[in-house]
């Protein structure tokens, strides 16, 4: 009996001994599979955030390649601008040349038509000048002249020496008077004293029908009286004739209303009208036109 408690109680025991490892044993295993699990949680947690960040790199990688792309289309935009450029500064090069060419001859030529500016300007003041002298000379040598039969004017750049009807001639006729011959004498010494000036002779009317033997018209009648100065100023005064020129105006040239008496005596009048030389003008024209051609 005693055996059988020993033998009982040995095994009892050793049945403790046994529950008690494996208790340890299953705790342990517990344990190792609980830090297996944290692991692999770990594990997919850090899967999961490498994911997000492949994710994100594809992503950014992406915009990469789009910039990229981009970047090489304005690359291919730049060269091709840069072609077109260089082409049209090829072009512009040519283009600059002639222009360069055509600019020089436009400056010749602003440079000869400032000479022949400068040149007429000149003339004209010269004239100008001579138009005065003349003015002065005429009225002292006039002095004595009623104002309203002689008046010494400048108009339209030459100097007029306007005579009345009734110091020059009859009434109806075209024959020089011995007063106007005193007259025409004076003019004749200022003109002679100026070789380089044409004299031209206008006579006028008033607009009183005229029908004579002698005189058709007041055409006839102006144009009759006008050659009578010039023949007085060639023939007594020694005036040259290549100077002299002889027109009529009739009654179509006017100072005044025809319609009155005053009027009609103010439209009754010679006009010596004294001119520079035409050829003069005509020569520097001709030489500034052909300066500005070049």
């Amino acid at each position: 009996m005693k055996r059988v408690l020993i033998l009982f109680a040995a095994v009892a025991m050793l049945a403790s001994c046994n529950s008690k490892k494996r208790m340890a044993e299953i705790k342990a295993l517990q344990d190792a599979r609980d830090k297996a699990v944290a692991s692999l949680n770990d594990c997919d947690q850090r899967t999961a955030t490498l994911r997000t960040q492949l994710s994100a790199k594809d992503t950014d990688l992406q915009g990469k390649d789009k910039q990229v792309s981009d970047l090489q289309a304005q690359v291919d935009y730049l060269k091709k601008t840069n072609t077109n450029l260089l082409d049209r500064m090829s072009d512009l090069s040519i283009v600059s040349k002639s222009g360069a060419e055509s600019i020089k001859k436009s400056l010749e030529t602003l440079n000869e038509q400032t000479k022949y500016t400068n040149n007429l300007n000149s003339t004209i003041q010269r004239k100008d000048s001579l138009n005065l002298a003349l003015v002065m000379s005429l009225k002292r040598s006039l002095d004595d002249i009623n104002d309203q039969d002689v008046q010494v004017e400048v108009k339209k750049g030459v100097v007029y020496v306007s005579i009345s009807d009734k110091l020059l001639f009859k009434s109806g006729s075209y024959d020089i008077t011995p007063k106007a011959e005193v007259v025409l004498g004076k003019v004749a010494k200022v003109v002679n004293d100026h070789k380089d000036l044409d004299i031209l002779v206008e006579g006028h009317t008033d607009a009183v029908p005229i029908s004579t033997a002698a005189i058709k018209d007041n055409w006839d009648l102006s144009a009759l009286r006008a050659t009578s100065v010039v023949r007085t100023l060639q023939s007594k005064f020694a005036v040259a004739p290549e100077r002299l020129t002889a027109g009529g105006r009739s009654e179509f040239a006017p100072k005044d209303d025809n319609s009155t008496a005053v009027g009609r005596q103010q439209n009754r009048r010679t006009e010596i009208i004294i001119t520079p030389k035409l050829d003069q003008f005509f020569n520097l024209l001709s030489s500034g036109q052909a300066g500005g051609s070049k």
